[in-house]
């Protein structure tokens, strides 16, 4: 049945599109392809199958687009702008061709840990109760499908975008694996500097501010650095029948408490603050006063409060640490020798990898403790929202979703195209589907799934953006 929502015509569209497009993103979500850091626990066999399902999906797109395979398993879409385009802009006396657009998407998947927990199984690509069902729908292959989808469309029209497009996708976005880095260090031996580079990320989101009734666009124009430590401390060790205080795993553990009770300090970035301005004139009163005046005299105390709320808010403001493993003896009688934890770190703008470390041997307070970074990064740099290609993502999300508001914000996580911002100074992160709550915290989680009318939502989004590439130009 067709959804009855405010506009209908609108909402028929985009529910015709993800129904004829839905068997497609059920077949891929059929295919396993579970990251690991661990080469061993891949079956490979997966991602080769998710590969050559693609042609049988997406014919036009095999047939038109050129196809690079890129560090063993990631694809590399080459799609040719029209020549009148290019012949327009590089006939005048010193301007090159214009730059391209890279479309961005993953499509490996985090491991499902409780199979019977979900409402249709993980990977079955269940289309039913107006959804698709199945691990990656959100996260990623929802993206891949839609773009794909978008590109596939417009094909058969016979259309050529204004730019040439890149699509990019990886294979080990989940593991923060190296083949966007070395996608994007093939573009640039090419010399090829993108005009725009769209990744996943932010979401059409429903429930997510207070005070703000209508749905809010979140296009992330940075991302927080990630930043592993492995936090350890040694010790004689012996037999658990005479254990001696403040042995390895006594101190590891006072290390970590240290760190839970000790949050670093928090701070509101710029871009946070615009977030919340153009948010304003949404907002109910008095929230509307507060959020126009974030930036001013309000800054402090409310950084205040919103690092004392915690989860989301309080991220939004703060460098964060969560110890996610812990390691001590290898045996249940004998003392740990050497006790380790990991802490994961997300890295806030306007602190850096070095500067966190310094902090955290602050904190800890202990010189038997040791910090190694086993992998980390810097926060991404910061893409404008003054520009032409800030402004084309605004449009099209309007013309899509009209009732949503589209801000700027930091992404608490990691995506690839953080390895992209050394090519393109126009990086943003945004996956063009509703999502409310519950939807969000299926990502990673239980019973993810993505509605068959924002998939297609997502399907026009993108079609609409290539379209509108000519204006650009």
């Amino acid at each position: 049945m067709k959804p009855q929502t405010p506009g209908s015509e609108r909402a028929g569209a985009a529910w015709e599109a993800g129904l004829a497009a839905a068997p497609k993103l059920a077949r891929l979500i059929t295919h396993r392809t579970v990251s690991s850091r661990d080469p061993e626990d891949l079956d490979i066999g997966e991602f080769d199958d998710f590969i050559r399902a693609l042609p049988d999906l997406f014919p036009l797109v095999h047939r038109h687009l050129v196809l690079e395979r890129v560090n063993g398993y990631g694809l590399l879409y080459h799609w040719k702008g029209c020549a009148h385009g290019s012949a327009r802009s590089a006939g005048r006396e010193g301007n090159p061709a214009p730059a391209p657009l890279v479309l961005m998407a993953h499509y490996d998947v985090v491991p499902v840990v409780d199979p019977e927990a979900w409402v249709h199984p993980p990977f079955s690509g269940q289309i039913a109760d107006g959804r698709i069902w199945g691990r990656g729908t959100l996260d990623d292959k929802g993206s891949l499908a839609a773009i794909l989808q978008a590109v596939e469309l417009l094909l058969a029209e016979g259309f050529i975008p204004a730019r040439d497009v890149y699509l990019s996708f990886g294979n080990n976005e989940e593991t923060a694996g190296t083949t966007a880095g070395v996608t994007a260090a093939l573009l640039a031996g090419r010399g090829i500097r993108p005009w725009m580079v769209l990744d996943e990320g932010g979401a059409v989101a429903t429930q997510a501010f207070p005070f703000v009734d209508r749905p809010v666009a979140v296009v992330g124009v940075t991302e927080k650095g990630i930043l592993d430590v492995e936090i350890s401390t040694e010790d004689a060790g012996g037999h658990a029948s005479t254990p001696h205080r403040r042995g390895a795993t006594a101190r590891l553990a006072r290390a970590v408490v240290r760190l839970d009770e000790n949050p670093l300090p928090p701070a509101l970035p710029s871009p946070t603050i615009e977030m919340f301005a153009r948010l304003a004139p949404s907002a109910r009163f008095p929230a509307r006063l507060v959020f126009r005046n974030m930036g001013g005299l309000l800054r402090v105390p409310l950084t205040r409060i919103l690092a004392r709320m915690g989860g989301e808010s309080g991220a939004m403001t703060r460098t964060t640490v969560a110890v996610t493993q812990l390691h001590g003896s290898s045996a249940a009688n004998v003392l740990a020798s050497r006790a380790t934890a990991n802490a994961n770190i997300r890295v806030a703008l306007g602190d850096t990898v070095d500067g966190t470390l310094k902090r955290l041997t602050r904190i800890i307070r202990d010189p038997s403790i040791s910090l190694r970074v086993v992998e980390g990064n810097e926060p991404a740099p910061v893409s404008a929202t003054d520009n032409n290609q800030f402004g084309l993502l605004a449009r099209t999300i309007t013309a899509v979703f009209p009732e949503a508001v589209p801000v700027p914000y930091i992404m608490l996580g990691g995506t690839d195209s953080r390895r992209f911002t050394e090519i393109c100074d126009a990086v943003y992160r945004f996956a063009p589907f509703r999502m409310d709550r519950e939807a969000r915290a299926s990502i990673h989680g239980d019973n993810e799934s993505l509605g068959v009318q924002a998939f297609g939502e997502g399907i026009l989004f993108y079609t609409g953006l290539l379209r509108s590439l000519e204006a650009e130009l």
